[in-house]
């Protein structure tokens, strides 16, 4: 995938943008029931890497808040998204569940996150970086906000470098964009974004559809 698809085509970026919300707004009130047991082992594998440090963790693209639950008891959990339809779920959820770990739940944009840099022991992204119009920058900017020697932890497809299953996987673009997320990044293109050591991927399900990425932030 190219570094950028749209830093030079503002109008697109919006566009992009644009239907990434709608998408998510149409989803909101059936995420839970249709995605939920989908993506069940992902956010499992992704807690469970993320749980062996603690600190503060941020959950970028953290949704209605399924993963919330999960995360250790004495981690301080910041979760933020674009959503405001996703992040009312994810509020009342926090506080049904009385999960008092929880520090805040933000409206923000993954490609500029408001945070100063390295806050974060652990940062969390699950099935989020190939939904955004440029998952280069919110890679650069989930490293920026990690500290140095802390935990990064990416769930998501990539394209396969299979002839067959890539051929698919393009054929396929039109509809898993209209889910709200993208297939043609690879694992490579984001490996590559400076300071993200990639120290190992774990492949899901009997397709190896979805993979769980820990990478830790260099310096």
């Amino acid at each position: 995938m190219p570094r950028s698809t749209f830093r030079n085509d503002p109008s697109r970026r919006v566009l992009e943008e644009k239907g990434l919300m709608d998408a998510y707004a149409r989803w909101a009130p059936v995420y839970d029931v249709v995605f939920g047991p989908t993506v069940e082992a992902g956010r499992k594998a992704a807690v469970e890497i993320a749980n062996r440090t603690g600190g503060r963790l941020l959950d970028v693209g953290v949704g209605t808040g399924l993963s919330l639950p999960l995360y250790r008891p004495d981690a301080a959990v910041t979760g933020v998204d674009l959503s405001p339809q996703m992040l009312a779920r994810a509020r009342d959820r926090v506080r049904r569940a009385g999960l008092a770990n929880i520090e805040a739940i933000r409206e923000m944009d993954a490609q500029n996150l408001a945070f100063p840099d390295e806050s974060f022991d652990t940062v969390v992204s699950m099935y989020t970086i190939t939904a955004v119009p440029d998952p280069i920058r919110v890679m650069q900017e989930i490293v920026r906000v990690t500290k140095p020697g802390g935990t990064i932890v990416i769930v998501s497809h990539f394209h396969s470098g299979h002839p067959v299953w890539g051929r698919v996987e393009n054929l396929l673009t039109p509809l898993t964009r209209r889910l709200g997320w993208r297939p043609e990044l690879s694992l490579d293109a984001i490996a590559a974004v400076e300071d993200a050591e990639l120290r190992q991927q774990r492949r899901l399900g009997l397709l190896n559809l979805f993979s769980v990425v820990e990478f830790v932030r260099a310096g």
